[in-house]
């Protein structure tokens, strides 16, 4: 007789807020209950999320007919840009294959690509995954797209070989102080679906921009490939992307630098109450600077609303190197593009168990797994 194989230990661990806590105690949890999906930066990290986004957007959310709104900065935003297209499924593969694939040939004795060079190259990419499809993202029927990018100030309004690493010092100095002075050299500039029946708005934002310095912009055909670029703009690895159609004049950058996890003051639609998002932990760190100042770590009032799903550090220890993908994996691995793909694609395919075991936990509720946030 064979034995029976072993569970395997948790993947998956579940995080609410207050307010998202007490409806799901009511309600449970149902795909009619979500009104807003971020997805934050984090570049590779990013990859972990791939069959849980094919789960949400490909099984679960298409039970319910409610408008949603998807926010995201960085690879959060590619992910939620894939959301919107008419066969997400297929386009969450598809960034999965050509995220891992990517490869930058190097000049002899070169040790890394330049900044104009990832950058072309990522536009290229963008366009031939986006080419004459921009109706189906733009115009969904039910899912509002806002794409978060940092808009550069004074001497960060423009790139320079000078002007961006004395600007990025003095915005860190700036955050170190405090948060909000990091306005005074970068700010969130969104850029939002059209409204239905009037192309030249935008849809209405999901969340508070009083915490700080902020815009918005309607997202549109002719600005859509540059917002999406620039969101995923990390300063000194890409080049920013200047002068936005329909957007103030300036650089732009990678949403994540003012918005790294996307740490906002929600506000849901009614009706449809919960905050769903999927992240590779458990911190929702505000912006990217923040990342060494771990007392801005900790949830807050602005998260209440918020059912967070992570994998547990343990399932993660078990990934190849003991750790989710990284942008570190580009030095790591070198030129040994197979071992970094072999890597990236374990971890992925092991990620799986994120997605089953959050639908095992749909359809039988268990409260004793939900963790303060």
């Amino acid at each position: 007789m064979t034995a029976p194989r072993p569970e395997l230990p948790s993947a998956l661990r579940l995080y609410a807020g207050p307010a998202a806590r007490r409806h799901i105690e009511q309600h449970g949890l149902r795909p009619q209950d979500v009104g807003v999906v971020p997805a934050a930066a984090g570049g590779p990290k990013g990859l972990i999320l791939g069959p849980l986004d094919r789960f949400l957007f490909g099984q679960w959310l298409p039970r319910s007919a409610q408008p949603v709104h998807l926010v995201g900065a960085s690879i959060g935003a590619w992910r939620m840009a894939t959301a919107c297209l008419d066969q997400a499924v297929a386009g969450f593969e598809r960034l999965e294959r050509d995220y891992i694939a990517q490869h930058y040939e190097l000049p002899p004795g070169q040790k890394r690509p330049t900044a104009d060079q990832v950058s072309e190259t990522f536009g290229q990419n963008l366009r031939r995954f986006y080419g004459g499809r921009l109706t189906e993202v733009l115009q969904h029927p039910r899912y509002r797209l806002h794409v978060v990018t940092s808009r550069g100030r004074h001497v960060l309004g423009r790139d320079g070989s000078w002007r961006t690493p004395v600007g990025y010092a003095s915005a860190f100095f700036a955050n170190a102080v405090n948060r909000e002075a990091l306005g005074a050299w970068l700010e969130r500039v969104v850029f939002s679906s059209p409204q239905a029946n009037a192309a030249e708005h935008a849809v209405a934002l999901p969340f508070d921009t009083d915490d700080f310095r902020s815009r918005q912009v309607v997202l549109g055909e002719y600005n859509f490939m540059d917002a999406l670029q620039a969101s995923c703009s990390i300063p000194f690895v890409l080049r920013p992307v200047h002068d936005i159609a329909g957007a103030p004049p300036g650089a732009y950058w990678d949403g994540g630098i003012t918005d790294y996890h996307l740490h906002l003051r929600y506000r849901p639609p009614a009706g449809a109450p919960i905050v769903l998002y999927p992240h590779f932990q458990q911190a929702v760190v505000p912006g990217w600077l923040d990342k060494a100042w771990r007392r801005r770590h900790g949830a807050s009032p602005a998260l209440d609303h918020m059912l967070l799903l992570a994998p547990d550090p343990a399932w993660v220890a078990r990934l190849p190197n003991g750790k989710l993908p990284d942008r570190q994996d580009f030095t790591r691995y070198g030129a040994d593009l197979a071992g970094r793909m072999k890597a990236w694609n374990a971890a992925t395919a092991a990620a799986q168990q994120l997605a089953d075991e959050f639908g095992e936990w749909l359809e039988r509720p268990d409260l004793a797994r939900i963790e303060p946030l």
